[in-house]
């Protein structure tokens, strides 16, 4: 066994870094990973491992939170045309076509058609949302609009499972389903709203105050794990459970943080599923049905682009439909669960469940290619650009502005210079106490940890005009330093140091504008002499 993880990681090492020679995302090469270690070791039915399973699907669940951690009760209030309307309109248009041309066209029987239907209507959270998370294309207006129908997609999940478990019984009695579901959804809403008003703050302040990262760190990984499990125990899917867990977080003041620190579980374990879905490609399989499966990709991908592009149409214009249209035309990793539940309970034939897996799995490999080239593709049939981006926080509308780093006694002096001055600011502290002064001054200040990329990046620093290191400690300041260099050029970096020895190990980074507290100290004393 530790062969086969030794062998796993240098597979995905070796290949990612070719993959990103052409700009390729690492999602690939975990597809192809899984593909080369279940030939060279046997491995095709380990995917089948309950175990495996579980870890590859908590990538998935953090994928949800972090996503929560950005839509708080607000912004889903503000996107309900988007999950609600245009999110029910796609599945359910996109499942009735796919029905009935498997049922009435191809001739499968009823129930193996409506699994497939539901399976196909799903598009690929884990890709979509990663990919557009990494570009900042989430806070487009296609970005949006793939959000929001992904969301929504999310939640279809949880009846389409329960159809799936009916359909499988011979006795179910749907009604009572409904109304167990019904009154778990009650528990689960009350549950949050109790959890996030309640509880959450106080938690989170006590935590802070005792500046340990791990038990910061720690506090985010239970509530991220134990509310997927508390979801999955009333009979919804981890990743909604999640979901809902983030969005409580994201009422409070620490999203930012929670999210930067959450980042790496979540890409090592979204790496984990991708190389279970890589593990699922059957050559053979590809071999005897290979044209049944490309007919199978084509159609798929253009019934959704359609149903997709008509829904979004009526409230976009032509580039930001095709945007949202081209960003959801796969079928996601939610689909392979659907088929896995559905294979079980014998509701889809052996055949077709291979080719399906097969041909979701191609779509999911051509899914990043097309996200890498949206404008591109959209130039060649769009010529005329339109306004996409739509700002997220007060930062993001902001450029040629100041990023405080610290509200100590300097970073405050600071920050009322320029607004005397009449200058944009935002300012970034990861202590609690300086960031409710900061909020009771009404400035506005973001809390995080300054060395941390994301939250310089929700400062939008790469559009700032400068960078204020107004950090005290010296250690923290020459790290946070050593950080920012990797992000914007010296130029825009000013720091304040108390010592020539500071000072040189900041030059010996590369940064010019430094000011040195005893140097100007010393200049004022001799000037008053």
């Amino acid at each position: 066994m530790l062969g086969i993880i030794v062998a796993t990681l240098f597979i995905a090492l070796l290949s990612n870094i070719v993959l990103k020679r052409f700009g390729l995302p690492t999602i690939i090469g975990y597809i192809i990973t899984g593909t080369t270690i279940s030939y060279t070791f046997g491995l095709h039915d380990a995917v089948n491992n309950h175990t495996l399973k579980e870890i590859a699907e908590f990538g998935v669940v953090f994928l949800m939170f972090t996503i929560g951690l950005e839509f708080s009760i607000k912004h889903l209030r503000d996107m309900k045309y988007e999950v609600f309307v245009v999110g029910t309109l796609q599945i359910v248009a996109t499942a009735l076509i796919i029905f009935g041309l498997g049922h009435y066209l191809i001739g499968l029987d009823s129930n193996s058609a409506l699994v497939i239907a539901m399976a196909a209507s799903v598009s690929s959270t884990a890709i979509v949302l990663k990919i557009f998370n990494e570009t900042g294309e989430i806070s487009k207006r296609y970005g949006r609009n793939a959000l929001g129908m992904l969301i929504m997609q999310d939640i279809s999940v949880i009846p389409i499972l329960i159809i799936i478990g009916t359909l499988g019984a011979a006795n179910s009695d749907l009604s009572e389903l409904g109304i167990d579901i019904l009154f778990n959804i009650v528990i689960l809403l009350v549950a949050v709203y109790i959890a996030g008003r309640y509880l959450l703050e106080p938690f989170f302040a006590h935590i802070v105050k005792t500046n340990s990262d791990e038990l910061f760190v720690g506090l985010i990984l239970f509530l991220a794990i134990g509310a997927s499990y508390g979801a999955h125990l009333i009979g919804f899917s981890y990743s909604l459970g999640a979901f809902a867990a983030g969005m409580m977080i994201a009422e409070t003041k620490y999203k930012h943080q929670a999210e930067a620190d959450l980042i790496p579980f979540r890409d090592l374990l979204l790496g984990i599923f991708f190389i279970t879905v890589g593990m699922q490609i059957h050559f053979d399989i590809i071999a005897n049905y290979l044209h049944w499966i490309v007919i199978l990709l084509v159609v798929l991908m253009s019934i959704k682009f359609v149903v997709i592009y008509t829904i979004v149409r009526f409230k976009n214009d032509k580039r930001t439909t095709l945007k949202t249209a081209l960003s959801l035309v796969q079928v996601g990793e939610f689909a392979l669960a659907i088929l896995e539940l559905a294979r079980g309970k014998d509701l889809v034939a052996a055949p077709y469940g291979q080719v399906l897996i097969v041909t979701i799995v191609l779509s999911m490999i051509m899914t990043p290619l097309i996200l890498k080239n949206l404008s591109k593709i959209a130039d060649l049939l769009i010529k005329h650009d339109t306004l996409e981006g739509t700002p997220q926080s007060f930062a993001d509308g902001l450029h040629e502005h100041v990023v405080i780093l610290g509200y100590g006694e300097f970073g405050q002096s600071v920050a009322n210079k320029l607004k005397v001055d009449e200058n944009f600011y935002v300012v970034v502290e990861n202590s609690i106490d300086r960031f409710y002064s900061a909020v009771h001054r009404n400035e506005p200040v973001i809390f995080g940890n300054a060395a941390s990329k994301l939250i310089l990046e929700k400062a939008n620093i790469k559009q700032a005009k400068s960078v204020i290191a107004a950090i005290d400690n010296p250690h923290k300041l020459y790290y946070i330093c050593h950080e920012l260099l990797k992000i914007v050029n010296h130029d825009k970096i000013i720091a304040k140091v108390h010592s020539i020895r500071e000072k040189d190990a900041l030059i010996a980074l590369g940064i010019k504008h430094i000011i040195v507290e005893n140097e100007e100290t010393a200049k004022a004393i001799a000037q008053i002499i």
